[in-house]
C-alpha cells in the first residue's frame, strides 16, 4: 500500500509517500509546500490545493494519512489551519483515495508506544523506521510520522 502523509498548515504543508507492506516500509519521498505570505488567503489554499493533487497524481497513493487539527488557544489560527487541511483534503477526496485523520496523540502512540512523546523521540523513531528518511523541515518530519502513523494502524481498520 503507498501512503500519502500530509501535515497541513497555511504557510508549510508538510507531504510523505510511503510504501508499506506488512511490517516492511519503504520511504519513497517527502517534501513541504510553500504558499508565498504574500499571497492573498484563498490564492495559498489554491496552491495547496493544486500541490496535493500533484502529488496524488505523481505518486498514485492508496490512502492519505493527515492530522486532526487541534483547537488552539487563538480560535482565528485553527480555524484558519483548518481550511488549509480542508483544501488538502478535497484534492485526495477529489481523486477517491480514502483519507485518515488521527490525532496528534495517536500518531505519537503508534510511533512511541507513548501518547505524549517528544518531538525528539517521534524524529528517532522516523529514523530508525525509514533510516532513508532525511527530512529537512519538522513539518516534512511530521508527515513523514503521520504516513508511518497509519501504516502501523492501517490493520486495524
Amino acid at each position: 500500500m503507498r501512503i500519502l502523509g500530509i501535515d497541513p498548515g497555511l504557510l508549510h504543508t508538510g507531504w510523505a509517500v510511503i510504501e508499506s507492506n506488512g511490517s516492511a516500509r519503504k520511504y519513497i519521498a517527502s517534501g513541504v509546500i510553500l504558499p508565498p505570505a504574500k499571497l492573498s488567503f484563498p490564492e495559498r489554499l489554491a496552491i495547496i490545493f493544486r500541490g496535493v493533487s500533484e502529488l496524488c497524481e505523481t505518486f498514485q497513493p492508496d490512502a492519505c494519512s493527515i492530522e486532526v487539527i487541534f483547537v488552539n488557544v487563538n480560535p482565528k489560527t485553527t480555524l484558519v489551519l483548518g481550511q488549509a487541511r480542508a483544501a488538502a483534503i478535497v484534492a485526495v477526496s477529489n481523486r477517491d483515495i480514502p483519507v485518515y485523520e488521527y490525532e496528534p496523540n495517536k500518531i505519537k502512540k503508534a510511533l512511541t508506544s507513548a501518547g505524549h512523546a517528544s518531538k525528539d523521540q517521534i524524529d528517532k523513531m522516523v529514523r530508525i523506521l525509514l533510516p532513508a528518511a532525511n527530512p529537512k523541515t519538522p513539518d516534512e518530519a511530521d508527515a513523514i510520522a503521520i504516513a508511518l502513523a497509519h501504516s502501523n494502524m492501517s490493520r486495524f481498520i
